[in-house]
């Protein structure tokens, strides 16, 4: 009982620093003018990439909505519950998050 004790704070632990640190796995890239536009930001668009085996195999085509004059910032991002998937399933199936942002 000891053992099984141990390695479960111990996977315990992984799960909490992995999920700490999955505000790092960020990516921001702005399409056409959307930097040097002004307006407020809102959120145009968002969708769940979904993958399987490691990564390797896309569940599906994840489609996400772009404003028409193509103005706009693609954030993908992995959030806690996307993480939390990832290490629960020891990486067998795995979420990212993706955003679309535009101004108005």
């Amino acid at each position: 009982m000891k053992k099984f004790l141990l390695k479960f704070n111990k996977f315990f632990a992984v799960a909490i620093i992995t999920g700490l640190m999955s505000s790092c796995i960020v990516t921001q890239t702005n399409v056409g003018k959307y930097k040097e536009a002004k307006g407020t930001e809102y959120t145009y668009s968002k969708a769940k990439q979904m993958w399987i085996i490691y990564g390797l195999i896309p569940v599906g085509k994840t489609h996400t909505e772009t404003p028409a004059d193509g103005q706009c910032q693609v954030n993908t991002q992995f959030r806690l519950i996307d993480v939390l998937a990832i290490v629960f399933t020891a990486g067998l199936f795995g979420m990212q998050t993706i955003k679309v942002k535009a101004k108005r």
